[in-house]
């Protein structure tokens, strides 16, 4: 598993804090920018590179790839990212949330809504987000096959 990560500027502080803290609990990650803090950047540009990726790989392997996205308030990055087949992407408001959501719905895009996330909370919900498996219960899996289908039929 390898983790994208992308940001605009108003998340592009916090993006920086979540790569330290992958780096530093040794995991494979790369930064699909903001490179740098430009106040006219636009959210669209990352979470379309990083959805891209985990949409492909979400299809492609076993293991599937992870992604995380911030902007100020969660919503656009979500919006674009779950515009791609197979991006099961959602603002993480808990750890006990995104436990939910990693473990019930095979959450691959955990959303960090920058202006109304406390350092601290986005540090442990990343970290579950990272942990948590998916149960593979039947019911859940009935329902991503559900997901699919919808999909291809949009």
């Amino acid at each position: 598993m390898k983790v994208y990560v992308g940001a605009d500027h108003r998340g592009f502080v916090l993006k920086e804090k979540i790569a330290k803290w992958l780096f530093d609990w040794g995991y494979e990650f790369e930064d699909m920018g903001a490179d740098r803090l430009d106040p006219s950047d636009d959210y669209t540009v990352y979470a379309e590179r990083v959805a891209s990726i985990v949409s492909r790989s979400s299809f492609a392997k076993a293991t599937a790839d992870k992604g995380i996205l911030l902007c100020g308030s969660g919503v656009g990055v979500d919006v674009v990212a779950n515009k791609f087949d197979g991006v099961r992407a959602s603002i993480g408001k808990t750890v006990g949330q995104v436990k939910a959501g990693r473990n019930d719905d095979d959450m691959n895009v955990l959303v960090i809504a920058s202006d109304f996330t406390k350092e601290e909370e986005a540090k442990k919900m990343l970290k579950v987000f990272l942990e948590t498996k998916f149960s593979e219960k039947v019911r859940y899996k009935k329902r991503l096959s559900d997901i699919k289908k919808i999909e291809a039929n949009n």
